[in-house]
């Protein structure tokens, strides 16, 4: 019956001059382009809706000209939403969610949601924080799906307030007052180096530690902590390899004479391993806060609010 409805009821016609009131749109509508922004495939926005790719197809069409624009053009093997379509893709859904959250009988139930949540956390807090979050998940959620990432780069803002990931876990803090975080914890780093070091035995001066050779993680990395130095007290031009994760970087600091900036915890996991030591930088502030951040467009999402309070119990040891 909705499918038949959604096709076929309700069209919307535009004369030219008119207005397009409310009541003369189907809102049911907007459900189809929610379901196509989230999966950017009009098969798989489909098999979410439980309706044929014909009446997707169909939907999509009117919404076309519903709002004067494209929406969607073909990407690949699927499609991808215009500017004018992630526009709209926050205050729908946050409408959307609204209403949903309004009727009776609804919520999310953990236990036997088959939801997907993408996140995405920097390296090297991947390293601490994926297996733990999987765990807890599989423990009270079973058939939920976790995507995580590890790949933040400039566009991290603009997957957030469109929903393409829903939480970062990072060492940057989001400004915007559209992005909402909370504090995890404080990792502490300190200088990781090769124990047969030819210059650096137990400690290090401001002064030497700028004219050591560094390795680190790409600055092209958002929520790096490599930014946090790289951009301001150390200069780019001692930057002798860059890579992008902490791994590779640990592993050519214990084979060279390079040095890394890295949180203590993750240099003394590998430090008998890859034969490292670490040093204690020479400065004062030398802790930097870990945050989970999301747009607030999902702030009334209950299973948004659910994943968010487990992420937020799982805060990472100082």
């Amino acid at each position: 019956m909705f499918e038949h409805n959604l096709v076929t009821d309700c069209q919307v016609t535009k004369k030219e001059g008119s207005d397009v009131h409310l009541r003369s749109v189907d809102l049911n509508l907007l459900t189809v382009f929610d379901a196509v922004m989230q999966m950017h495939n009009v098969t798989r926005a489909a098999q979410l809706l439980g309706m044929s790719q014909p009446a997707v197809s169909n939907a999509l069409a009117r919404l076309k000209v519903m709002f004067d624009d494209e929406l969607f053009v073909r990407y690949g093997r699927g499609i991808q939403p215009t500017a004018k379509a992630r526009q709209l893709f926050g205050p729908i859904r946050q409408a959307l969610q609204l209403v949903q959250n309004e009727l009776p009988g609804t919520g999310f139930e953990a236990k036997n949601s088959e939801r997907v949540f993408k996140l995405s956390i920097c390296s090297p807090l991947d390293i601490r924080l994926i297996a733990p979050i999987i765990q807890r998940v599989n423990q009270l959620a079973p058939n939920v799906q976790l995507i995580v990432r590890s790949n933040l780069n400039e566009n991290i803002e603009h997957q957030l307030r469109y929903q393409e990931t829903e939480f970062v876990i990072g060492y940057t803090k989001f400004e915007r007052s559209d992005f909402h975080h909370i504090s995890l914890s404080s990792d502490e780093l300190v200088l990781a180096v090769s124990k047969n070091h030819p210059r650096i035995d137990n400690s290090i001066t401001e002064e030497q530690l700028l004219s050591e050779s560094h390795a680190i993680v790409s600055l092209d990395k958002v929520g790096s902590f490599s930014q946090l130095y790289y951009e301001s007290a150390i200069s780019t031009k001692s930057i002798a390899y860059e890579s992008t994760d902490m791994n590779s970087v640990l592993n050519i600091v214990s084979q060279t004479s390079f040095v890394a900036i890295a949180p203590r915890w993750l240099v003394q996991t590998y430090s008998e391993a890859l034969n490292l030591k670490l040093i204690s930088l020479p400065w004062e502030d030398t802790c930097r806060p870990c945050y989970l951040t999301w747009h607030e467009s999902t702030d009334r999402d209950k299973g948004h609010q659910w994943m968010k309070e487990l992420l937020s119990q799982l805060s990472i040891p100082s």
